[in-house]
């Protein structure tokens, strides 16, 4: 699975800092202003050794009351979700009685705990970090997250214990007999795990009409028609101290984990309330991984003819990004439409996986250039020479051109579907890499024959006359 580590230290020592930084992304929000962040941001690490999970929490400083206990409810739920805890602190404010309760909440709720020295940029590393040896989590790491400064070295010492050992991953590659993984993603009380009795056709999974009843995640294999299947169930869990709130908490981690561990994703949806917020957040994760999507609406059947058009709509207004996803209305609990559930991921995976020519991708290349040139750049037209296929599972091409870095968006959009309409692309994202090729002359100078050289003097003379 995927380490968790999570974000805490008091307020505006630069958590969502770095975890932008860390996501790559501008997913939290930043300024200089301290309890910006209240609830828990969730986003996939990007800069060090092996992928994790990274949670932005709300700054704690000790004695809240009113909304500013719930954050600090909210941080322990991240480090109790957590495999590492990286306390942050401000080095150029020194230690504090707020860094003090930030610690002691990590020693007794963290597994694993790292000090992170901030905003250290332009300060001796020993002078920034020497006073928060007395805090006792060991030697501080001088960072500055806003340059980026040592965040590279910090996060691989943090992940070296998840950075797996050499041949393992060729041993899960060379398993070709392993089952079809799919992770059944969603909200709590969306009948996730009614779909999943349904799909393997025995009550497997406790059933119940309130959100929360799955505790965990819960892998179960099974096989049909020849083939062997993993279905995953996430948790959809809520506090019970919070049980009256209209937005029901779930457990994010466990839905993030298990789209790692999947190889195509099932976001279901309650037809009857349409799609939420949580709803586009979850499947915008999926999408970013790069997983085959079979997106389901549940309850289908219990809507009037006006219900089913809005949702439709719905569907259309709010998942523009998803228009390659194949989309199906089911009744898991009474079994509409869910036989044609299993076809649709055999279809989304096989798309992942599929082998693309070189020969053929580079000739649809061509022939995309012919029928809509790229646009001209500063007087300069962009040239898309070749491509070839970089990747599975998203797919990915890699084109090869000059200035590609300048290709518009619409443009990449235009490729992207001319590619998915050649190769039956139906049900996974597609990925575009560009290269630009170097100039083999650049810098260099053309050396002149010695006729050149006699016609370049007579040339300068005449010009020097004039």
């Amino acid at each position: 699975m995927l380490p968790v580590i999570a974000l805490i230290g008091r307020p505006n020592v630069g958590k969502s800092t770095l975890f932008n930084r860390l996501t790559r992304s501008r997913d939290a929000i930043v300024a200089d202003y301290p309890g910006l962040t209240r609830d828990r941001q969730y986003g996939f690490g990007k800069l060090g050794p092996v992928p994790y999970i990274v949670i932005d929490t709300g700054g704690v400083a000790g004695g809240e009351e009113g909304i500013e206990e719930l954050m600090v409810e909210q941080t322990v739920r991240a480090l109790q979700e957590a495999d590492v805890a990286i306390v942050m602190v401000d080095g150029r404010s020194g230690v504090t009685a707020a860094d003090e309760h930030v610690v002691s909440l990590a020693r007794k709720h963290a597994k694993s705990t790292w000090l992170a020295v901030n905003k250290a940029e332009g300060l001796d590393q020993d002078m920034a970090s020497g006073e928060f040896y007395s805090l006792g989590l060991g030697d501080p790491v001088a960072i500055s997250a806003a340059h980026g400064d040592r965040i590279s070295s910090l996060m691989d010492e943090v992940l070296a214990p998840f950075v797996p050992e050499e041949g393992d991953d060729a041993e899960d590659a060379a398993d070709e007999d392993k089952p079809l993984r799919i992770a059944v993603i969603g909200r709590p009380n969306v009948g996730k795990s009614t779909l999943i009795n349904r799909l393997i056709g025995e009550d497997r999974l406790v059933v119940y009409d309130q959100p929360g009843t799955t505790r965990d995640s819960v892998a179960v294999p099974f096989e049909r028609d020849g083939k062997k299947y993993m279905l995953i169930d996430t948790a959809g869990v809520r506090r019970k101290s919070r049980v009256h709130e209209t937005v029901e908490k779930f457990s994010i981690v466990k839905a993030l984990q298990a789209m790692e561990r999947a190889q195509v994703v099932i976001p279901v949806l309650d037809a009857s309330e349409g799609v939420t917020e949580q709803d586009v957040s979850l499947i915008g994760l999926a999408v970013e991984r790069g997983r085959a999507l079979v997106v389901v609406a549940n309850k289908w059947d219990g809507l009037s003819r006006d219900q089913r058009r809005h949702l439709k709509e719905d569907l259309e207004r709010r998942l523009p990004f998803l228009d390659f996803a194949e989309r199906m209305t089911i009744s898991a609990l009474h079994g509409t439409a869910v036989g044609d559930v299993l076809p649709a991921t055999e279809r989304a995976y096989k798309a992942a996986m599929r082998d693309m020519s070189t020969t053929v991708l580079t000739r649809e290349l061509e022939d995309a250039v012919s029928a809509h040139a790229p646009p001209l750049v500063r007087g300069r037209r962009i040239k898309l020479r070749y491509a070839h296929q970089g990747g599975k599972n998203p797919p990915v091409i890699v084109i090869h051109g000059n200035q590609t870095e300048r290709l518009p968006d619409a443009y990449r959009r235009y490729l992207i579907n001319r590619f998915r309409k050649t190769f039956r692309l139906k049900g996974t994202p597609v990925r575009l890499s560009f290269k630009t090729s170097d100039n083999p002359f650049k810098g260099r100078r053309n050396k002149l024959t010695p006729r050149q050289e006699r016609h370049r003097s007579r040339l300068m003379k005449k010009v020097k006359k004039k």
